[in-house]
């Protein structure tokens, strides 16, 4: 099998079928059990995964069908986490929305509801040519938001430091990763959107506001992700996705790589980065400068709309982006997932199928279809 990541790759979320948006809200409404539920959810994930290998994807996920959040459903499951309900207008609208604080020690159990999940997952995608892949939130997510930034935490905190936190934290991560693994995973993502609050002016202020110092949990954010790699499986594939935000097609953090990318991209432990640079507010490429050896998957086709790019400008990015990173590292992949969270981003379901196919199609011209 090729080299992980893919040249053509995905982030991993689709947008939700109607038949399975309209179980989930009769199962919140206590209209349908628990296990009809899942009955769904498991019918709608044996077809997109169908689809994922027809279309010539060679990572297939589930899709986070059985996700609210791309982030939230995973750290509900630790130990020591509390989630709770609020209203945002975070990305510029109001909605309602969940967030989580640490309020005991953080652990990790092997009843984790992912573990299943990924099972059910890899049963259905492993063949010949294909792969399961397992995406989880990077451990920087629960430092940034459930401790950090968490009102609620720092009302009643209950680790006696921040090393004493961050220790757990590693552990818990490095438990995850060796279970994943047990279970047959080959291909773990961390999604990690938190390092955007280390560039973006507002975030900036309210870290400081918390009394930490954002270029120093650069540093520290890179610290915490090597230590949760270091135990690593040596033939488990983990990449890095980073993205400005994705809720309902709108972001969340502004700003460049620049402030980031040379620590970010020195951690050698990850196969590969997934990046976005679907538009102009993601910047140039210039960053790219400091990768390593690692492969690089360029998010150039976007998940926020339904418009189509253009082949041959896609491929002209491309040959901009080989000014800063050598051809046979980089790879072609979508800016984001089409649904990070249940709702879904703004596009239809044909409209993403048309994404994923133009990128295979052209990631297929320009690697002429051969392994390197």
């Amino acid at each position: 099998m090729e080299q992980i990541p893919f040249r053509w790759d995905i982030v991993g979320s689709f947008l939700r079928p109607e038949k399975l948006k309209k179980a989930r809200e009769q199962f919140k409404q206590g209209k349908i059990t628990q296990e009809a539920l899942t009955e769904v959810e498991d019918e709608a994930i044996i077809k997109l995964i169908k689809k994922e290998k027809e279309l010539g994807l060679n990572a297939v996920t589930d899709g986070e069908f059985r996700r609210r959040w791309w982030h939230l459903d995973f750290i509900a499951g630790l130990n020591g986490i509390t989630v709770y309900d609020f209203e945002t207008t975070a990305f510029g609208v109001n909605s309602k929305a969940q967030g989580t604080f640490v309020s005991g020690k953080l652990s990790f159990t092997q009843r984790h509801p992912f573990l299943d999940h990924f099972r059910f997952t890899k049963k259905y995608a492993d063949a010949e040519d294909v792969v399961a892949k397992q995406t989880i939130p990077g451990p920087n997510m629960i430092f940034l938001d459930s401790f950090i930034l968490s009102k609620r935490y720092h009302e009643n905190p209950v680790y006696a430091s921040k090393d004493h936190f961050i220790q757990d934290l590693i552990i818990t991560y490095q438990e995850a990763i060796q279970s994943f693994y047990d279970a047959g995973c080959r291909y773990l993502q961390l999604d990690d959107t938190s390092w955007g609050a280390l560039f973006d002016n507002h975030f900036r202020n309210l870290i400081q506001e918390n009394g930490y110092n954002p270029d120093e949990l650069i540093q520290e954010f890179g610290d915490i992700t090597e230590a949760v790699l270091a135990k690593k499986p040596e033939d488990l594939a983990v990449t890095f996705h980073f993205c400005k935000g994705n809720f309902q097609s709108l972001w969340l953090y502004n700003g460049s790589y620049d402030k980031i990318a040379s620590r970010l991209l020195a951690i050698q432990a990850f196969n590969g980065f997934f990046l976005e640079f679907d538009d102009e507010r993601s910047g140039g490429f210039e960053p790219l400068q400091n990768i390593k050896d690692q492969r690089i998957v360029l998010g150039l086709i976007t998940t926020k709309s339904s418009a189509l790019e253009d082949k041959a400008a896609l491929k002209e990015r491309i040959k901009k982006a080989n000014h800063y990173v050598p051809f046979e590292q980089l790879c072609l992949g979508t800016q984001c997932g089409f649904s990070s969270t249940q709702e879904g981003n703004d596009l239809k379901e044909e409209d993403q199928w048309k994404k994923i196919h133009l990128l295979v199609d052209t990631a297929k011209d320009i690697w002429q279809e051969q392994s390197v």
